[in-house]
């Protein structure tokens, strides 16, 4: 009787064998988190649409009229609206990512433990966490995408180097979202923990990072907040981006280094985290 020989498993060069990490495994992560957009696709598009439209109105043509500089409406030779909807778009952004780099995070450890079953196929626990920031960037991108053609259409930011603000709301968003994710991979119970982060860390940087006045009009002793706040860096960067206000070429530098090293720092420790709980 012929024995039947069992195919033989190459020792390398096949990247999708199991145990080895896929070379798309990134991709694939994120490619699972947008199948479930649909879930909440109309409340998030709504809010999308509805925040820059009330924003617009409330303060373009509300708290606008009230601000007068030097007996001409506006702030530093712009006019109100100008001034603060680009950071109400680094805002918005600022506000996804924290919705998905602490409930998103929470729901894949735990609440529906996805990324347990990930790290059982052939993805690595850094592809998982990358792939969760993919995502998270494509959502943002969307959002604020919707902000800012919003923005356009009603002359609250400028073309052509407006458009900028669009990558610059991304960066802030990371740079504030992804140190963020790094915290939420440490949390095994849900006990208010991301309640807190929004209202003792996330509501005073809105307050206090330039975003609805200049970071100057604060008392010295405030005006740390807005030095360390990712918000307060990105915002200063859309503007200068939507209406040509022009800082010292080395300060736009330290905008664009300090926020690419929270991102780079976040996503390390995140990471890291990421990678010792699903092989603990």
């Amino acid at each position: 009787m012929t024995a039947v020989s069992e195919p033989r498993v190459q020792a390398s060069g096949d990247a999708s064998r199991p145990g080895d990490p896929k070379r798309w495994g990134a991709w694939y992560v994120a490619e699972h988190e947008l199948r479930r957009v649909p879930t909440f696709i109309v409340p998030a598009l709504a809010t999308a649409i509805g925040s820059p439209l009330l924003y617009l109105l409330a303060f373009g043509v509300g708290l606008a009229s009230l601000i007068k500089t030097g007996g001409t409406s506006g702030i530093g030779g712009v006019s109100y609206v100008e001034f603060v909807i680009p950071a109400f778009l680094c805002a918005g952004a600022v506000g996804t990512a924290t919705e998905e780099f602490t409930f998103g995070v929470m729901m894949g450890f735990k609440w529906n433990e996805v990324y347990i079953g990930m790290n059982a196929a052939p993805i690595s626990p850094r592809q998982i966490a990358s792939g969760h920031i993919l995502y998270t960037v494509i959502r943002m991108a969307v959002t604020s995408g919707i902000f800012l053609a919003i923005a356009l259409a009603f002359g609250a930011i400028h073309l052509p180097a407006g458009l900028l603000v669009l990558p610059i709301a991304l960066l802030g968003g990371l740079a504030f979202g992804v140190p963020i994710a790094a915290y939420s991979a440490t949390i095994r119970e849900d006990r208010g923990q991301f309640a807190v982060i929004g209202r003792s860390v996330v509501l005073p940087m809105t307050l206090f990072s330039g975003t609805v006045f200049p970071l100057t009009q604060l008392p010295i002793w405030l005006q740390w907040i807005g030095w360390i706040s990712p918000l307060w860096h990105s915002t200063q960067l859309a503007r200068d981006a939507s209406y040509g206000q022009v800082e010292p070429g080395w300060l736009i530098l330290v905008h664009v280094v300090v926020l690419a090293a929270e991102f780079a720092i976040g996503w390390a420790i995140f990471t890291r985290n990421t990678t010792k709980r699903l092989n603990r």
